[in-house]
């Protein structure tokens, strides 16, 4: 398949992704049709196959060798190594929407760092017991403890 071809299919693949989370988001969080949906919008993404680091950098407007490089510094997943490298597409769609966000927000420069932070910290906030933490914050429940 060409690398035309390819990307335009993973386009189209992001583009059905994003509705479906766009959706889902309009939904309270405890809406189990919320749940469904961003399961699906997953379940569709896990399907994807693997993809060329050079599909990739089309996704993300960026040479195939700066794709090489954010997969080998973690930024993207390697999904396969041989008999060639291809890129996890669900991180490929996470990465992208902050690639986007960023070009919007005028950042152009420094993207690796501070793309790689923004994951860091969406890490830190998929964290079950930090969600918990902060939901028992947000009641008033805990005490204040304070070094002395």
């Amino acid at each position: 398949m060409s690398i035309v071809t390819e990307t335009q299919q993973l386009r189209d693949l992001f583009a059905e992704i994003e509705v479906i989370e766009e959706v889902a988001e309009t939904l309270p969080r405890n809406d189990d049709r919320r749940l469904r949906l961003l399961s699906l919008a997953e379940k569709r993404l896990a399907g994807a196959l693997p993809v060329r680091p050079a599909v990739a950098g089309e996704l993300l407007e960026l040479t195939e060798k700066t794709v090489r490089a954010w997969a080998s510094e973690g930024v993207l997943t390697i999904a396969q190594v041989d008999p060639t490298l291809r890129i996890d597409v669900r991180r490929l769609h996470q990465v992208r929407l902050l690639v986007e966000d960023l070009r919007q927000a005028g950042r152009s420069r420094g993207l690796l760092d501070e793309v790689h932070r923004r994951l860091s910290d969406q890490a830190l906030l998929d964290r079950l017991d930090l969600a918990e933490s902060l939901e028992q914050m947000n009641r008033g429940e805990g005490r204040v403890v304070r070094r002395v």
